[in-house]
């Protein structure tokens, strides 16, 4: 029988029990971001708000500016992150990995920087099957995801893409819902070892490695309810698309000629 992640929903945390299971466990949030001065502060005062329902909870907190033309990084500043500036190529997977070179948690929690409803409980609830569970060492969100006016429909990558690939060549891993969510949580130990691709199939990649170093069953995914952000014109998801297929598949085995 295929092993499968281990699905977690409000109602399996307690999140006070959360809070004291974090014991000495230090916790660092990382949110990459490009041009999201708009957006980026309500997502660090959810951080700011977790560390005031649960004192100390989250140790730090760094936003990455990657190449924004905008207010990003004065922003992040001012809502208390420490800014890291992208100074190579962009691309989210660089950013990622300057967040993970600047965190000094145990822990380490990247949230997207454009998503308008982050709540204080996003946190807790991405750590908490890693503080449960010595075996976990990467936790994915999952949630719905509105379009324009509709309650579902958004992630048009993950359901076209990402999901079918993965439940034809990785067994269980087709049961993670949101396999490209930017809302992931991740032992530092375990994130330094894969490290990350550059490109857009980063969330990809990194959920493939862990589950092929460590088992399908060292994978959680955790239910955030709703997730409200930007959604993306059609015709820029082709190459999100062609990027996430690729990590895949090159994974897999499969040769494919670069300017694919």
């Amino acid at each position: 029988m295929t092993d499968i992640p281990r699905t977690y929903f409000p109602s399996d945390l307690v999140l006070s029990s959360v809070a004291r299971q974090r014991g000495d466990t230090t916790i660092s949030v990382v949110v990459p971001a490009k041009n999201e001065a708009t957006t980026i502060g309500a997502v660090l005062d959810a951080v700011l708000a977790t560390n005031q329902l649960f004192p100390d909870f989250v140790t730090e907190t760094i936003v990455v500016d990657d190449h924004s033309s905008d207010d990003t990084a004065t922003v992040a500043r001012r809502h208390g992150a420490t800014v890291v500036v992208n100074p190579g190529q962009p691309g989210k997977g660089a950013a990622m990995s300057l967040g993970l070179a600047a965190a000094s948690g145990d822990i380490v929690v990247f949230l997207d920087g454009d998503v308008t409803n982050t709540t204080a409980e996003f946190v807790p609830r991405l750590v908490a099957p890693l503080l449960e569970q010595p075996q976990v060492v990467l936790v994915k969100a999952f949630y719905e995801r509105p379009l324009h006016n509709m309650p579902t429909g958004g992630g048009r990558v993950t359901e076209l893409a990402a999901r079918p690939i993965l439940s034809l060549l990785y067994p269980g891993l087709g049961e993670i819902r949101q396999p490209l969510a930017g809302e992931t949580a991740g032992r530092r130990s375990t994130l330094n070892e894969l490290g990350f691709d550059d490109s857009y199939g980063v969330e990809m990649a990194l959920l493939i490695d862990v589950a092929r170093t460590y088992g399908v069953s060292a994978v959680a995914q955790v239910d955030l309810g709703v997730r409200r952000h930007r959604n993306r014109p059609l015709e820029e998801l082709r190459p999100m698309s062609v990027d996430v297929l690729r990590a895949a598949l090159t994974r897999f085995g499969v040769e494919l000629p670069s300017t694919i």
